[in-house]
């Protein structure tokens, strides 16, 4: 056996583990996937050439989460898939056999049981055959459902995965630094508090139905059994005859919605399995690999050099990003010339440079721009001393928890930390200014055209710039143009709601125009001497009257206030009720709602015909309505100490709207 080779798979499998350990329990990113698949190529073809292969190897093992908590045997074990790059590798697989194509999901699997209809547990993966018991997140984690409709014993194994919106708007508001939705996702599922994971917005998709009592033997039927009982199952698609062509043709269509974002969660390539579930079941365990449990295609990245231009500094919340800008390149077909480079520590680790750096750049999972190599270093990487965006003081920061270093800026009041706050202020509850997402105002609030809300409506004043935009262009410059001057008619209500008042929701909001009209409301707030003069007013009370008057009074906002106005007009709105079927009723709404758009449209209907709606549970609430209406979640648990009734969406419009 050849020492230096065995030594050299030695130090290469140490890298390997360490950076799956930091993937699978939320920790900074040690290596991208490109360079893990890469580094794993090379273990697997040392581990062939030799005839030797350390237990501990990737090759021979399952990545673990360290998820902390109780453990729990797998009923079934939770075996890895053997990967491929090749459609041909496919194709002899599939045996001629009819296949399904899912996608390969970037998350946290987790394994869910149901005994007589009821949630039993919920476990992570773990080393593949013991994993954590986290089932008292299950109020925090969509779409794991406390009641189904059966009566046996069901296993269902699924990814928890975090869409890239919610991610994105994760980090934008709380500031803390992840390097993606699964990296977020992993170390949610680490927290204790059910409140805490809610805010995180994870959702768990099933992907296969592992047990039920009765047999079942095509995996497309368990995958229907599992939607027809409400879940929201991994899409997929059949293919019945698996040669080349068919293969390629599903591939290459999946991978058209990856790279047009159709799909909303990451994903890191495709699973293929067979529809014959007995068949499937009959191969042999190879490493921690089952041969016929399915086979996992992951796309090739294409990696290409460049050369870097300057660092650019993006200010978001209160993170300073850097972004490398070099010239131009064509990948996967579309031309990059940007890639975020994350934080400090990750281009320290880099070895990012100055102007004259050569990059190697690729599109991770097709999708996003990502610098995985330094092949030659010019200059030196320099960091700002003052914000991009306000000019303020910056400073180095570095997380207690992975010591991982990010730039922050001092100024509390600077522009870039009111991100959530604009992202309200163009909401469609706020002033709805169509076509402006959270990403588009960052950017503009970047450029320096965003100070204040007044600013957005100067935007057109910067139309021939914004066409300039990568990701623009005139077309969308013209369209942002026409939907800002669309609206700058706007119903009072939603304006005091896009102000951002603490405390001051859609429905403060009515109730204070209730009393008085706009312009008098304002003036009443400015100049009065009690700052609990709204707490009589039905629904207000002493604190969101000294929420609102206090917001009012501050010169700094009054401003906001008096170059906001020179820019909209006011609509009055008519609040009266239209009818009386929820007259002297107070309702509580909570969970999904499926005949109504949303809970926003139940709760206007209520209010329309007289009803009052509240946040929280209480011995003044009528009805609550639940669609779980047997749910033992908190305000369940309330309403039947209290003996207020629980009705379903469909309970609620017999009674009320029919």
């Amino acid at each position: 056996m050849n020492d230096v080779k065995v030594k050299e798979m030695r130090e290469m499998i140490d890298r390997l583990n360490h950076a799956s350990d930091a993937y699978y329990n939320g920790l900074p990113e040690e290596m991208t996937d490109f360079e893990w698949d890469a580094l794993f190529d090379k273990v697997k073809a040392l581990e062939e050439e030799t005839g030797f292969s350390f237990p501990d190897s990737p090759t021979q093992k399952v990545s673990s989460d360290d998820t902390q908590g109780q453990k729990e045997p797998h009923e079934f074990a939770a075996l890895s898939l053997a990967k491929t790059k090749k459609p041909e590798d496919l194709v002899k697989w599939a045996e001629g056999r009819p296949i399904w194509i899912s996608w390969k999901l970037d998350g946290l699997t987790l394994v869910v049981t149901y005994d007589n209809g009821k949630l039993s547990k919920i476990v992570t993966r773990g080393d593949g055959h013991i994993g954590t018991n986290i089932t008292h997140l299950r109020e925090g984690i969509r779409g794991i459902p406390e009641r189904i409709d059966y009566p046996g014993h069901a296993v269902i194994r699924g990814e928890a995965v975090i869409s890239y919106a919610d991610f994105n708007a994760f980090v934008l508001e709380s500031g803390e630094d992840y390097a993606n939705p699964r990296n977020l996702a992993s170390g949610s599922l680490t927290l204790k508090d059910v409140e805490e994971v809610k805010k995180r917005h994870i959702h768990w998709v099933p992907f296969t139905l592992v047990h039920l009592d009765e047999p079942l033997v095509s995996w497309g039927a368990r995958m229907d059994w599992l939607d027809a009982r409400g879940f929201t199952s991994v899409e997929r698609e059949r293919i019945d005859h698996p040669d080349l062509e068919s293969i390629n043709k599903v591939i290459n269509a999946w991978t058209e919605k990856v790279t047009g974002n159709i799909n909303p969660y990451p994903v890191d390539g495709l699973v293929i399995g067979y529809d014959d579930t007995d068949y499937a079941s009959t191969g042999s365990v190879t490493g921690h690999h089952a041969t016929r449990a399915g086979y996992a295609f992951k796309w090739q990245d294409e990696a290409v050099e460049s050369v870097l231009d300057h660092i650019e500094w993006s200010c978001a919340a209160s993170t300073i990003t850097p972004v490398a800008v070099f010239e131009p390149v064509e990948i996967e077909g579309t031309t990059v010339k940007r890639a975020s480079l994350c934080n400090i520590s990750e281009c320290e680790r880099l070895g990012i440079g100055g102007k004259g750096t050569t990059l190697s750049v690729i599109k991770a999972n097709k999708i996003i721009p990502k610098v995985i190599h330094v092949t030659k270093t010019e200059g030196s990487f320099d960091i700002p001393a003052v914000c991009p965006v306000c000019g303020s003081e910056t400073a180095v920061s570095v997380s207690a928890q992975s010591g991982t270093k990010t730039l922050k800026c001092q100024n509390p009041a600077c522009a870039a930390k009111q991100l959530k706050k604009f992202t309200r202020f163009v909401s469609k509850g706020g002033m709805d200014i169509d076509g402006i997402s959270e990403q588009t105002l960052d950017r503009f609030v970047n450029e320096g055209w965003i100070r204040e809300y007044a600013d957005i409506y100067k935007l057109a004043e910067h139309h021939d710039e914004i066409a300039e935009l990568d990701g623009f262009g005139v077309k969308s410059a013209d369209n942002l143009s026409a939907s800002i001057a669309k609206a700058r008619t706007v119903p009072d209500h939603r304006v005091i709601f896009a102000l951002c008042i603490p405390l001051v929701g859609p429905d403060v909001a009515k109730r204070l125009l209730n009393a008085y009209p706009f312009e008098e409301l304002f003036e009443t707030a400015k100049n009065a001497d009690d700052p609990e003069i709204f707490s009589d007013l039905d629904g207000i009370g002493p604190e969101k009257s000294a929420a609102f008057v206090n917001w009012v009074k501050d010169e700094e906002n009054q401003k906001i206030v008096e170059h906001l106005l020179q820019e909209v007009q006011v609509s009055h709105t008519e609040t009266a009720p239209s009818g009386a079927k929820c007259e002297g009723l107070t309702f509580v709404v909570t969970g999904d709602v499926h005949i109504y758009k949303n809970r926003n449209e139940l709760k206007a209907y209520i209010e329309s015909q007289g009803g009052k709606v509240t946040g929280s549970v209480s011995k003044n609430t009528s009805f609550l309505i639940n669609n779980d209406v047997t749910s033992t979640s908190g305000k369940n648990r309330k309403a039947q100490e209290l003996n207020i009734p629980i009705l379903s969406e469909e309970a609620f419009v017999e009674r009320f709207a029919s």
